[in-house]
């Protein structure tokens, strides 16, 4: 094994490695299980799958456009004014990425210098402080508040000054299963008007809501819009986290700004599956019908932890369902998620590192984008603590 024995000038020295990786590496190492990192165990539609084949057999295998494929940001465009009645204009204002986390990295990079304040809400999905902090930015916690983790306006609003640059929203919300509301929307909007502050709105998630509720998208209130970058995500949206697809919808002139970096950071994305996942979007039904599915397996979830010790924190969307131990255990989140996955073989993820100063709430997050099989187990599992 090589070494370098000169000094590392890390740009994050804090940072280790992310608590996804750690969880799911401990549930590998002990046959757990593994309710803990966010991705389904489910195949993807073979229809997409058909479609990926087709664009490579068809010799769409070289690099696509810097900005991504005509059709397919044409498709999104489509996609957008259909749900939200807003237009955005594929050659200006729509991006495809390499995945959501990318989007988020280079958004942040794009717009985010040295002394720059960035408003994020804890808990907060952990790639938004690092890469503030790798690009010299200072982050500002603002902790959502239980037990339904909602925002204090007041409290976001005392935390503005003239060197907030950003803030960053998400919802459906990653770890909590919270959902913002047309009152949060417009808090915001009242907020930022008037000021030079971008929003960076993380909506992943955006299908995944439930109980007739409506996701409160940035691009139902214009205004907003007008100051904001979206990130969306087709790995989330079709099963498929392991392509590493997305796309950022903004102004034209944030979009030329975002565009100068991602040129640099990842050029191209993945030409066969812009191609599938173009024609894909033609059935807006693939994306529509995805609420009532994952609202069947988290009830399917909930139904089957009605008899065990775990309060259950009601999950108004993503795939995450938040779980409360503290009538079974006193132990810190992070030792509690341990013994689950050593004594039970059922791995989750502790909250606590989703907060810049440790917290203990009794709190773990469930993934259950699984089939029924895997939540049978896992529940049976989790009703014998």
């Amino acid at each position: 094994m090589l070494t370098f024995e000169g000094n590392i000038p890390s740009r994050l020295p804090q940072i280790g490695t992310s608590i996804f990786a750690v969880m799911s590496k401990m549930a590998q190492e002990h046959g757990a299980v593994n309710l803990s990192q966010g991705f389904p165990d489910f195949p993807v539609a073979p229809e997409l799958i058909d479609l990926v084949h087709k664009a490579m057999r068809n010799g769409h295998n070289q690099y696509a456009p810097m900005p991504g494929l005509p059709k397919l940001r044409e498709a999104i465009a489509e996609k957008i004014y259909n749900t939200y009645q807003l237009s955005y204009s594929p050659d200006e204002e729509i991006t495809i990425t390499a995945g959501a986390t990318q989007a988020l990295f280079t958004a942040i990079a794009a717009f985010v210098g040295d002394g720059d304040e960035v408003i994020i809400f804890e808990p907060a999905y952990d790639s938004y402080a690092p890469a503030v902090k790798a690009c010299g930015g200072i982050v500002k916690y603002a902790q959502l508040k239980l037990p339904d983790y909602h925002i204090d306006w007041d409290e976001v609003k005392r935390m503005v000054s003239n060197r907030t640059r950003m803030i960053v929203i998400n919802s459906p919300h990653n770890p909590t299963g919270s959902l913002l509301s047309k009152t949060d929307l417009k808090a915001l909007e009242d907020l930022t008007q008037q000021s030079d502050m971008l929003v960076l709105s993380d909506e992943v998630y955006e299908h995944l809501v439930f109980d007739n509720n409506r996701h409160e998208s940035i691009c139902l209130y214009p205004e907003l819009a007008s100051r904001s970058l979206v990130v969306a995500s087709f790995g989330k949206t079709f099963h498929a986290t392991g392509w590493k697809m997305g796309y950022v919808l903004a102004p034209a002139n944030l979009t030329a700004a975002f565009r100068k970096l991602h040129q640099f950071i990842v050029f191209a994305v993945n030409t066969p599956i812009q191609h599938a996942i173009a024609e894909y979007l033609n059935n807006p039904a693939h994306y529509q019908q995805l609420g009532n599915f994952y609202q069947q397996k988290r009830d399917l979830f909930v139904q089957q932890l009605s008899q065990s010790r775990f309060k259950i924190i009601p999950a108004k969307g993503t795939y995450f369902q938040v779980l409360d131990y503290s009538a079974i255990s006193d132990l810190p989140e992070m030792e509690f998620a341990e013994k689950l996955i050593k004594e039970y073989g059922i791995a989750s993820v502790p909250l606590s590192p989703f907060y810049n100063q440790y917290q203990n709430n009794h709190q773990l997050r469930f993934c259950f984008a699984k089939t029924n099989e895997t939540i049978q187990k896992a529940t049976e599992i989790l009703c014998k603590i």
